[in-house]
């Protein structure tokens, strides 16, 4: 019985990278490339992540940016941005902490808007 799961995570591991590779293509290529294309690669690299086991994907990852943020985005109600570095993590949470403080302000007043 493990040699069954063993090939399946291989098998899926194997989907994963190739939809990986297609991804990082999309990424980078000088072509347009159909938003129906992009989010079918996408959802099909989504469906893959759900069924992989983690061994292996960390370096799969690694190697396919695209693909990474796809997972870390994925995953990140239990896992945070886990495949960002601490820096690039934490600036991105204070840029949202300032941009919703920003919001939350009231509007100045004296400043009028459409009025002559």
């Amino acid at each position: 019985m493990n040699a069954t799961k063993t090939s399946h995570a291989r098998t899926n591991l194997t989907t994963v990278h190739v939809l990986a590779a297609l991804l990082e293509r999309l990424e980078n290529s000088s072509v347009p490339v159909g938003a129906e294309q992009y989010r079918s690669v996408v959802l099909h690299l989504v469906n893959e992540f759900n069924e992989v086991s983690d061994q292996g994907l960390g370096a799969l990852l690694d190697a396919h940016p695209a693909a990474a943020q796809v997972y870390e985005n994925v995953n990140y109600a239990n896992a945070g941005l886990c495949r960002s570095s601490l820096e690039t993590s934490l600036a991105a949470e204070l840029q949202a902490k300032t941009a919703i403080e920003r919001a939350m302000r009231p509007p100045k007043k004296g400043i009028t808007h459409g009025q002559s």
